[in-house]
């Protein structure tokens, strides 16, 4: 990336829709009525990574979506108070600590979206011993993905293999787990760590129209700059619409520990390609490059992690340009997600959300829910309830 062009928004106006307390405050009801009939069904089980025929089936702590279900059972005891969910997420956290003493599907990116809804938050809302301990040692085992020639977390694959020396945008929301152990453990490393693979993403996987490669590739001997490509969008020069959200709600998080005017600056850009690509009903479709009349999937996973994103931005920098526009456009998303997407599909194992993408080249997951986008459509709506400390 060298200077980034930044779009205006287009037609802003178009955001301003009304979303009520009252709206909120049903749909949130709504998600605890599912949660509860899907304990039921889950036991103490997890549900798989999406549904198939909108039913989730059950699944041991394995993949990397499983700390999702243990965020929503955490947002659903923030937003009830109901021991039924903190009881259930205190037995997950146990599940965490063995996975990650046992090294079960652990050698990936992943840790900070297995382990920070799950374990951090589990932390920070009881100061659960265990929820600690398996945090941290989730940690170390992210740090080990690092790679000092590139400056970057390596998303998957043998540790220094050409054939996977790369980043990912997904990882942004990952590194956060560093932030938050190199604070509890007072250890630079994982800070250190943290910021640079911030850095290197800033700089390679934003192309200069301020669209995002799902991923970059290095030279593994040297650790110079190769190219992007992609592995979930529809090409390599396209925008895959769950990546933009990646980094949409990933530079505010990396943001609190290096508050740069550059970085507002690509989040600006990056954020504004996605609003603009946005069609009627403001909820993207699995790529950028396709809108209405291109008779493909939506993704309503990153129109749900966008919401969080915007809303976290606007936290941190509360005179932040556009702002106006981009609470309005939180507000217009969310709101299409409640009136339009959370239909009670089945009477199995149920999403909280429909109509998301997996990964459209392999065939999975295509216009099914998802365990993450349920997970980010509660954050989103506990995020307008009241004053949430994320977990992230």
């Amino acid at each position: 990336m060298s200077l980034i062009h930044t779009e205006s928004i287009r037609d802003p106006d178009r955001f301003n829709v009304h979303l009520s307390e009252e709206d909120i405050n049903e749909a949130i009801d709504v998600v605890v009525k599912k949660t509860k009939h899907n304990i039921i069904k889950l036991g103490e089980t997890f549900p798989t990574s999406s549904t198939v025929n909108d039913t989730y089936s059950t699944s041991k702590n394995v993949e990397w979506t499983t700390g999702f279900w243990t965020g929503i059972l955490w947002l659903c005891y923030e937003n009830t108070h109901e021991e039924v969910f903190k009881n259930l997420a205190e037995k997950n956290i146990l599940s965490f600590k063995n996975r990650i003493i046992n090294k079960i599907d652990v050698d990936n990116h992943d840790l900070g979206f297995l382990y920070i809804p799950s374990c951090v938050a589990g932390y920070k809302l009881t100061k659960n011993k265990y929820a600690r301990e398996a945090a941290i040692l989730a940690a170390e085992q992210l740090s080990k993905r690092y790679n000092s020639k590139g400056k970057f977390i390596q998303a998957w694959g043998k540790q220094g293999a050409a054939d996977n020396y790369r980043l990912i945008v997904d990882a942004l929301m990952n590194i956060p787990l560093l932030q938050w152990a190199a604070k509890i453990e007072n250890n630079t490393k994982y800070s250190e760590i943290a910021n640079n693979h911030f850095e290197t993403t800033l700089k390679y996987a934003i192309r200069e129209d301020s669209s995002a490669y799902h991923t970059y590739f290095f030279d593994n001997k040297t650790g110079h700059p190769l190219f992007g490509k992609t592995r979930q969008g529809y090409s390599d020069e396209s925008s895959w619409a769950r990546g933009q959200a990646w980094l949409i709600y990933g530079i505010p998080l990396n943001y609190r520990y290096k508050s740069k005017e550059k970085y507002l600056a690509i989040y600006n850009s990056i954020t504004n390609y996605f609003l603009n690509r946005l069609p009627a009903d403001f909820i993207p479709y699995w790529d950028l490059i396709f809108n209405d009349g291109s008779y493909q999937s939506k993704d309503s996973s990153a129109a749900a992690i966008a919401i969080c994103g915007i809303d976290q931005m606007l936290r941190e920098v509360p005179d932040i340009p556009n702002k106006s526009v981009y609470r309005n456009a939180e507000k217009a998303m969310l709101k299409n997600l409640i009136e339009n997407y959370t239909a009670k599909k089945s009477d199995g194992i149920v999403a909280l959300i429909n109509h998301g993408v997996y990964s459209w080249h392999s065939g999975h997951g295509i216009d099914e829910g998802n365990l993450w986008g349920d997970y980010f459509y509660l954050e989103a709506l506990t995020r307008m309830k009241f004053n949430w400390q994320v977990y992230w």
